[in-house]
């Protein structure tokens, strides 16, 4: 098998998380946070969805980790999201932190709105 190393060019992957807080270039976020290719910052949550609509032409999708479990994002902020023109998967937190670095490899307009596990 040939292993490719992936490289993000100068994009922001998650480099980690664990309880409470995201690993992002190397820099700690505590609690729920909004990561892009250029900048990555802490996030008010399912609340927040302003936050979010504002990824407007920046991002064709926005992966939400609900946290350790799925849980599927609340409809008033599925329908602001879609209501920008963005898409929005659910998914339990660590698999999006892992499909958010899939993606921003292959040079998608992605965005990670994450809730801590």
């Amino acid at each position: 098998m040939q292993l490719v190393e992936i490289t993000y060019d100068n994009a922001q992957p998650i480099d980690g998380y664990g309880p409470g807080f995201f690993r992002v270039g190397g820099q700690v976020i505590e609690g729920a946070v909004i990561v892009t290719a250029s900048a990555a910052r802490g996030w008010h949550g399912i609340d927040d969805a302003g936050a979010l609509t504002a990824l407007a032409g920046q991002v064709d999708v926005i992966l939400f980790g609900s946290g350790a479990e799925m849980t599927g994002a609340p409809a008033a902020l599925v329908r602001a999201v879609e209501a920008a023109g963005i898409g929005l998967e659910p998914m339990a937190s660590p698999s999006a932190c892992r499909a958010y670095n899939v993606l921003l490899a292959e040079g998608r307009r992605v965005a990670l709105a994450a809730l801590p596990v």
